[in-house]
Order: C-alpha cells, then structure tokens, then sequence
C-alpha cells in the first residue's frame, strides 16, 4: 500500500521499473507476497521457468516474470530478473511506517552532540558527548552512542546497538539488532610471569556509506588505526570482523563468518557462511570463499576455494568425492596386504567390514 493508503496500479509500479506489462494495468496492488501466500491485491515474482509450476497455482492479482512463464488471465510485468524489480517495488507497496522527528522523552543527548533537526531519536537512547546524528537517521530505543561518534544521512540504527566512542558511520547505512560496532578487540601479550596483558585498542572503526549489518555482528576497534568496512558491503548476522581488517567495496560475508586480525578482503568478494581466517591474510577482489572453509593462506585475486584447509574449487570437489570411495579401498587395501603377507590372514572384524 502507497504511503497514502491507496492501492497501487501495476501500469504504475511497472514504469517505476522501466519494464513492460501485460493484461490489465489498472489492477490494483495493495500488498506483497510469496507465491503460494498470494491473494488478489497481491504482487509475487517468479524468479525462473522452474516456478513455473507455482505460477499457475498461485492466487495472487498479478506477477512479475520472465520469458517463458505463461501468466493465464493476471496482470503482468515482465522482467530480466524478476528478484531485484520485486525488491524494489515491494519497498514502494509496503511503506514503512517512518517515527516523528526529533529526540523523544527518555533519550538522552549529552553535552555538545549535535542530532539533526530531522532525525528520530527514540526513547531510552543515549547519545554521547559531542556525538553527531545526521539528517533523516533514525535510531531506534535501546541504543547508546559513545563520546564522539558520528553518524550520517538517511541511516537506521536498530533498538540495542551499541556504537563505541570514534566510531564514524556513512550515509544510508542499516545497522541490525545487537550489532556492536568499536569494541576492543581480543589482543593479549605475554609478560615475564606468564601472565596475560591486554593490548590496548586505541583506533576506531569507519563504515562507508550503503553498508548493511546483520544482527549481533561485532567489528572491533583498529589496535592502532582503523577497521575498515568500504561502501556497499552487506554482512549477515553472527560474523565477527577483529581488528584492524579492511573490507572492500561490494564485499558479502554470511552468517558465522569469524575474520582474525589484520584480514583484507578486495572489493566484490564473497565469503559464505562460517568461513575462516587466521591473521594478516589478503583475499583478492571477486574472490569466492566456500561455506566452512578455513582459510591459512592468501588467496587471490578471483580464485574460488573450499575447504578447511582451503583447497582450489576442482580440487576440493575431486578429493570429497574421492572420500565416499574410502571404505571400499580400504577393505582391497587390506585383502591386498594379505594375499602378500603384510596382514596376517584372520576373519574380518565387524568394524573392518562397516570401514
């Protein structure tokens, strides 16, 4: 629904995204959803011919498609890629609510901050000492801002953020629940006694504009300098990034990702869930990092690795389909031993048998 409370016509919606509709462009569109949750004021999208099946079942007022899947009797926009035009009309369909500007009862704005006249400040949030809030931010309850830190345009910081003191963020970033951004990172050194000594974290971390940030991710504070994350990265929730890392433009890290110390990451690359590194490693612009895989080493610039430890993807996929073999040449193996004597010759255990 259009923030004015009216339904949307799909001739409308479908200029919105410069592409061609079919059937009746005056059908109303009041609401978004998948396929098989559709109903008649609702848009869905077909991402390929292989849904084609689900097209034809759905109840939903109109589609967006691709070539190749027949739409019956409903209104239609026909799209190259059905995914992002459904992307970007559902935010035009489903407004979200936007809070009244200002600082609301029960926030807290400390001495020399500057929040912008058009920005949202919610209850129960703490703004530090001369932290600034930039023009339409909105920052939902619960979050507190520490001494110093600046915040730009059009962002939105969700309810138990918690962002340290020097921490600098962009312009039209998202910031999900329980993110902790500038916190110290794990660094110890060893004294004479053998005892642990914290490392002081004394940099700051920098998010560029248009970078979104998953739920309960932490990046830590740069040991001495910063921690980098670079305009339009998108970072899912769980991932840990330490100190000092540098995280280029475009880059994607899934759930459970952990990023030692020092780690860089050239723009475009992708890391999957649960990937790993150790320190001061460099993983070069459109790299691939398959899910789980334990990188110990650089790797290159396009490369696409799996594994832990981190394997070229050919290879990777030839030795784990050479492990379902196991079994079987390890019981030749053994009949070979002892048809020449290496084995003596007894019956086979039943654990030899299911090896």
């Amino acid at each position: 629904m259009s923030e004015a409370g009216r339904p949307l016509r799909l001739a409308d919606l479908a200029a919105c995204v410069g592409r061609r509709f079919g059937g009746d462009g005056d059908t109303p569109i009041t609401g978004v959803a998948a396929l098989a949750d559709a109903g008649p004021g609702d848009l869905a999208f077909v991402r390929s011919t292989r849904y084609a099946t689900q097209a034809a079942a759905t109840h939903a007022g109109a589609l967006i498609l691709p070539e190749g899947v027949d739409p019956g009797a409903r209104a239609f926009i026909l799209s190259p890629d059905p995914a992002l035009d459904f992307a970007r009309l559902a935010t035009r369909i489903v407004a979200e609510a936007r809070p009244v500007a200002g600082v609301a009862t029960g926030a807290w704005v400390g001495a020399g901050a500057k929040v912008d006249a058009t920005a949202s400040i919610a209850g129960s949030v703490v703004v530090g000492e001369r932290a600034v809030v930039g023009p339409r931010t909105r920052i939902h309850a619960g979050v507190v801002l520490y001494p110093d830190v600046q915040i730009g345009a059009d962002c939105v910081i969700h309810s138990g953020v918690v962002l340290r003191e020097h921490s600098r963020i962009g312009n039209r970033v998202v910031v999900q629940p329980g993110v902790v951004i500038g916190a110290e990172g794990f660094g110890f050194v060893t004294d004479e006694h053998g005892m642990r000594v914290r490392m002081p974290h004394l940099g700051w971390v920098v998010i560029e504009d248009d970078v979104e940030i998953g739920a309960n991710t932490t990046v830590d504070r740069g040991t001495l300098g910063e921690t980098r994350i670079r305009r339009g990265a998108k970072i899912d929730n769980l991932v840990q990034i330490a100190h000092n890392c540098d995280i280029g433009e475009d880059v994607i890290i899934v759930a459970q990702s952990g990023l030692a110390g020092s780690t860089r990451v050239g723009a475009g690359a992708i890391l999957m869930a649960r990937a790993g590194t150790t320190g001061h490693l460099e993983i070069g612009a459109g790299a691939f990092v398959g899910a789980r895989a334990g990188l110990h080493k650089d790797v290159a610039p396009g490369a696409r690795v799996y594994g832990s430890p981190q394997q070229p993807e050919r290879l990777w996929h030839r030795v784990t389909a050479a492990l379902t073999h196991l079994p079987d040449m390890l019981r030749r193996l053994r009949a070979v031993e002892r048809a020449v004597g290496l084995r003596p010759p007894r019956e086979r255990s039943d654990d030899e048998d299911r090896s």
